[in-house]
């Protein structure tokens, strides 16, 4: 989450460039349901950053 406001992001618009449901950005952001490999991916390459930095530290 600190990365998505960082960039000046809301859900909606990082959901966009992530090309996923706004509603797994939600669950990754609250860690409320396992989140796929393959969703971390597109959310880091739409932030930019490498998918180990959102895990390390909670995005």
């Amino acid at each position: 989450m600190r990365t998505r406001k960082a960039r000046g992001l809301s859900q909606e618009a990082l959901a966009h460039d992530a090309e996923v449901d706004r509603t797994w950005i939600s669950r990754l952001e609250t860690s409320k349901a396992a989140v796929s490999v393959d969703v971390i991916e597109k959310v880091a390459r739409a932030l930019g950053v490498d998918p180990s930095d959102l895990l390390r530290s909670g995005g």
